[in-house]
């Protein structure tokens, strides 16, 4: 899937991925985890702060596999980075888009030998909400609001960085 995604941003496309979490990759299950798990042990010798930074998302698990598809130091990969958003489950904007899928991109043997971007990115820290009936709960896959309280026992509201970005895995092109 990210190849075809690559060539149109390439072509002058603008593409919307949506159900980033649901998006497949193929190979054993557990050897694909422990790739990249070992992935995350890459850290500066000196100082761990400064990267490099691996992501554990699957909104960003897809936009670097992406990435790697395309020029991204030539001014046409630049441009087309820019045209490529990924979501998380299906924005409500987005809903009533027509959607688009590749034949050859989808699973054609056994689902055991598959594992989601989602499941992978639970294994690697992160910390979102796997649906599987896309109609729970918000359109990004992430709780609206943390509710805590302050000092004085009130509960506040406190917005989620992540519902500020929506990122998700079925392709959307718009020209």
């Amino acid at each position: 899937m990210c190849s075809h995604v690559s060539k149109l941003l390439l072509k002058g496309n603008r593409v919307l991925v949506v159900n980033s979490e649901r998006a497949m990759l193929s190979g054993d299950r557990y050897k694909t985890i422990d790739l990249y798990k070992e992935y995350l042990e890459i850290n500066s010798v000196t100082n761990p702060i400064h990267g490099p930074f691996h992501p554990r998302r699957p909104d960003t698990i897809l936009t670097k596999m992406v990435r790697g598809m395309i020029p991204k130091t030539k001014t046409s990969g630049i441009e087309a980075f820019k045209r490529l958003r990924v979501y998380i489950g299906t924005p409500d904007q987005l809903r009533n888009m027509k959607t688009e899928s590749f034949e050859d991109a989808k699973i054609t043997r056994s689902p055991s030998r598959y594992i989601s971007v989602g499941e992978v990115a639970r294994q690697i820290g992160w910390k979102g909400i796997l649906r599987i009936n896309p109609e729970e709960g918000t359109q990004n896959g992430y709780r609206p609001r943390i509710e805590q309280q302050d000092k004085q026992g009130k509960k506040i509201d406190v917005e989620n960085k992540a519902d500020k970005k929506s990122h998700n895995s079925t392709v959307s092109t718009k020209v």
